[in-house]
C-alpha cells in the first residue's frame, strides 16, 4: 500500500517531519511518501495561501494516480485545503488532517479544543467544524499568535508557546483532549500528551490511519453524484493545462 501526503507548502523541512510523523505508526507493508509541490506559498495562513495552494495539490494527486501508484493521499494542512476538488479528481480515499482531528477527538473524548497559528485562522477551523459536523465537540478553538514558519525556528520557542495554550484550553475550556490546528506541529504531539496527560490528537497521524483503514477494507470515493469526475470543458490562458478530459 502507497499513502501520499501532500504538505500544500513548499517548505520542505516541514513536510520531511510530517512525513516522519506518519511513518511513526510502522503500518505494515505501508509505503509512506511525503511531498511538497513544486510551486505555492511557503506557509499557509489564510483564504488566499488557501487557494493559491490548490493547483500545486491537484497536480501531486495527478501524479500519484498517473504514474505512483498511490492507493490513498492525505491533505497535510489543517484548512484541508481543496479537499473536495481532490476527491472528485481521483477514487482514490483523500483525507484532510483537519477532518480526521476531528472527527478522531470526537471518539475519545465529549468535548475538545483546537489549538492553531494564528488568530486569522481560527475562522478556517470554525467552518470546518460546521462542515464535519463536529461544531458540538468543539469548545474552542485557540490561536497562539505564531507563524506556521516559526515551528520550524528551533530559537521561536514554539513549544512552550503551544503547551501554554493547550493548558489554557484544558483548565479554562474544559476540553477533555487537544487537536492540533497545523500539520507542522506533527513532531510536537507526542510530547505535548506526555507533558498535559490528556489525548493530542495531531492530524497527520489520524489521517494515515484513517486513509490505511479505508484501503485495507477496499472502500475508494464514489463517483456517483457530487464527486463525479469533473465535466470536460475547455479552460484558457495559464489554466489550459488543468482542464478536465
Amino acid at each position: 500500500m502507497k499513502i501520499k501526503i501532500i504538505n500544500p507548502n513548499t517548505t520542505w523541512s516541514m513536510t520531511h517531519k510530517i512525513g516522519e510523523a506518519a511513518q511513526s505508526l510502522q503500518l505494515p507493508n505501508v509505503d509512506i511518501l511525503a511531498v511538497s509541490p513544486d510551486f505555492g506559498p511557503a506557509s499557509i495562513e489564510g483564504f488566499y495561501d488557501e487557494s493559491m495552494a490548490c493547483l500545486g495539490l491537484l497536480d501531486e494527486i495527478k501524479k500519484g494516480d498517473a504514474i505512483e501508484e498511490c492507493d490513498a493521499y492525505i491533505i497535510a494542512c489543517f484548512g484541508d485545503p481543496g479537499l473536495d476538488a481532490a476527491r472528485e479528481l481521483t477514487r482514490k480515499p483523500v483525507i484532510g488532517v483537519a477532518e480526521a482531528a476531528m472527527r478522531s477527538a470526537s471518539y475519545i473524548s465529549t468535548g475538545f479544543s483546537v489549538v492553531t497559528t494564528l488568530l486569522r485562522t481560527v475562522v478556517i477551523a470554525e467552518h470546518l467544524l460546521d462542515k464535519y459536523g463536529t461544531r458540538a465537540h468543539c469548545r474552542k478553538v485557540r490561536a497562539c499568535e505564531l507563524a506556521v514558519l516559526e515551528l520550524e525556528n528551533p530559537l521561536s520557542n514554539a513549544y512552550q508557546t503551544i503547551l501554554k495554550e493547550c493548558k489554557m484550553a484544558l483548565e479554562e475550556d474544559n476540553a477533555g483532549a487537544i487537536v492540533l490546528g497545523c500539520a507542522g506541529m506533527a513532531d510536537l504531539c507526542k510530547r505535548l500528551q506526555l507533558e498535559l496527560g490528556v489525548p493530542v490528537i495531531d492530524g497527520v497521524v489520524a489521517a494515515t490511519v484513517t486513509a490505511y483503514g479505508l484501503v485495507a477494507a477496499g472502500i475508494q470515493t464514489s463517483k456517483k453524484g457530487d464527486y463525479a469526475y469533473p465535466l470536460p470543458k475547455t479552460y484558457t490562458g495559464h489554466m489550459a493545462a488543468y482542464a478536465p478530459k
